[in-house]
């Protein structure tokens, strides 16, 4: 609650406002019960018409301004805190994007969008409403007895009496409560996080036939928070039952008092009448408490919540003292020296994925890196660009380690195209032109585009309804995979980087498409530093010289033909990417058969 005391800095002045309004009105109806025991006491006195419209007139004022001070409260307290939200949500979804892959390998999609939805908007929530209300009810609650026991000592101890149990209740609720609501937001975003992944992943559920095994793990996961949400709510019902039910039980005992006091002389009509009255007006801040000590558990579990991914270390950060980099005079001279890597979550008993890789690839020079499944020849690609770091050794562009030049300049060097291709819920246009230079002219941007889509074979999109213009899908699920890589290697290429990295782009096109494609990459990949991660000879046939990495170290460096005749651990290598190219594609014919049949369930598994 301290840090977010500094959060809301920038509108401590209209909340301070708030709180003024809130606590004068709080004060204005504190005096209403006041007004009712001086016309009680006056009625006896005679000209009772009079006393009776003047009371009621000044009981009107005063429910005038309580009106005027609560609607004030929310004009000063509830606009600018969401002002603060947006702030907050920024600030979280930059840190998100500036957070390096290995955090987002960590941690859920589902765990990240409810922290930045549900918990945000808790924080806001108490921010205009729950903060204001707290102090508020407090003030309420000590002024008004303060008042009651002017009305009466003996009567306002009963109401002491029972502050004692209401204590203790809400401190043994509060170390329930703040488990239960910590328990209950985890949940909620392993659940988005199930729902995400089975939306993203409908066509694996479906080809498999795997709905009801999902929808089974779904239910048992919404069972669990179901259960969570029912422990929260018992608990509150609990709470609540004791917040209503000891001031109720208090006041039932200082009627019976008050009565006889009545009788006995020691307490007028009036002073009764105000006391019960201002009590009346206590309760209502006395059962609020209960409501804003779960507002205040469930926030401050958001924003626990919220600030163990802001207080998450960004590991891959801009050097204090950048190199200078001259993005359009880059030469793309790349090497690899001794370059060390394991991912953060390895155990200590692994070796490292890359145990001192050599590697020198020419300005203007077409590598294919090749090696068996698993060896790390992506980790290799990804370390280019820092999407993660070297554990060892150092990777320079033209000389320059690259750990040394900004992020910015170094993302504007290069440029991936990765074999999974992602494609973002927009236009054609705007993907690929995602990395592309804004400064170009709409000309220049549209004769970019145009010579990138012709390259990637991609110039399918202009049968698509709005050609260029047209918005694909989710992830581009509305295209086939070969159609999402095109576009994916496209966008690789409208960047016009110095070094052009390629995670096997071409693996889901056919033959036929795949040659052309080769053959027009070969033409514009001229004077530009690619390398590519390949596994299909016809890839390999598109490089000036060929990689082997293996056993986390480059073995063997030629051309394909001097690699087949001298290295039998490259044909092997090679032999083995053959019979997986195969049969990946036999499958793939196979299962897009028998989608077009209708087959499915289990005959499609067999």
């Amino acid at each position: 609650m301290s840090r977010l005391w500094q959060t809301v800095r920038p509108i401590r002045v209209r909340l301070f406002l708030g709180l003024l309004t809130a606590l004068t009105a709080s004060i204005v109806a504190l005096l209403i019960p006041q007004v009712l025991e001086v016309v009680v006491n006056r009625l006896d006195v005679g000209a009772a018409a009079t006393v009776v419209w003047t009371g009621a007139a000044i009981v009107l004022g005063l429910g005038l301004v309580e009106a005027s001070l609560i609607w004030l409260r929310r004009v000063f307290a509830v606009a600018p805190s969401t002002l603060v939200e947006k702030g907050i949500r920024v600030a979280f979804y930059h840190k998100v994007q500036r957070m390096p892959v290995a955090f987002h390998d960590a941690w859920g999609s589902g765990q990240l969008l409810s922290r930045m939805m549900g918990d945000i908007n808790l924080i806001r929530r108490w921010i205009a409403f729950g903060m204001i209300m707290a102090v508020t009810s407090g003030v309420t609650i000590v002024v008004g007895m303060l008042l009651l026991i002017r009305s009466s000592a003996l009567l306002a101890g009963v109401f002491f009496l029972a502050a004692i149990p209401v204590a203790i209740i809400a401190f043994r609720f509060n170390r329930t409560y703040s488990i239960l609501s910590r328990r209950s937001q985890d949940q909620n975003g392993d659940l988005a996080t199930s729902v995400e992944q089975s939306v993203q992943g409908i066509r694996v559920l479906k080809a498999f036939g795997r709905g009801p095994q999902a929808l089974d793990a779904f239910t048992r996961q919404a069972e669990t928070l179901r259960r969570t949400e029912v422990s929260k709510a018992s608990a509150m019902a609990r709470f609540d039952m004791a917040m209503f039910m000891l001031p109720e039980l208090a006041l039932g005992i200082a009627l019976f008092l008050g009565l006889h006091l009545v009788a006995d002389g020691r307490l007028t009509v009036g002073q009764l009448a105000g006391y019960f009255a201002t009590a009346t007006m206590v309760i209502g801040p006395v059962r609020m408490l209960g409501m804003l000590f779960g507002q205040a558990v469930n926030t401050t579990t958001a924003l626990d919540r919220h600030y163990e991914v802001m207080d998450t270390a960004d590991t891959i950060v801009d050097p204090a003292d950048p190199a200078p980099v001259d993005a359009h005079g880059a030469r793309g001279l790349v090497r690899f020296e001794h370059v060390r890597f394991r991912y953060p979550d390895a155990p200590e008993r692994i070796d490292d994925l890359l145990a001192g890789v050599d590697l020198e690839i020419r300005p203007g020079e077409t590598m294919a890196l090749v090696g068996v499944t698993g060896s790390g020849k992506s980790t290799m690609l990804q370390l280019v660009p820092r999407l993660y770091d070297v554990t060892g050794g150092r990777l320079t562009i033209d000389g320059v380690d690259v750990r040394d030049m900004t992020l910015t300049d170094l993302r504007t060097l290069t440029a991936v195209a990765f074999e999974d291709a992602t494609l973002f819920s927009d236009s054609v246009r705007e993907n690929v032109l995602l990395g592309a230079d804004p400064s170009l002219t709409p000309e220049q941007a549209e004769t970019l585009l145009r010579q990138a889509l012709e390259t990637a074979d991609a110039t399918f999109v202009d049968t698509l309804p709005d050609g260029v213009d047209t918005r694909i899908g989710e992830e581009g699920l509305s295209l086939s995979g070969g159609q999402r890589q095109r576009l994916a290697l496209a966008r690789a290429i409208a960047a016009r980087p110095a070094v052009l990295l390629l995670d096997d782009p071409l693996s889901a096109l056919d033959t036929k498409t795949e040659e052309r494609v080769t053959e027009r990459l070969r033409a514009v990949l001229e004077g530009t530093t690619t390398l590519i991660v390949a596994h299909r000879t016809s890839t390999v046939a598109l490089a000036d010289r060929v990689a082997l990495l293996d056993d986390g170290r480059i073995v063997a460096v030629g051309t394909h033909q001097e690699l087949l005749a001298s290295s039998a651990r490259y044909r092997f290598v090679i032999a083995a990417q053959e019979q997986e190219a195969r049969e990946a594609r036999t499958i793939e014919t196979l299962t897009g058969e028998m989608d077009l049949r209708g087959v499915a369930g289990e005959e499609a598994r067999r």
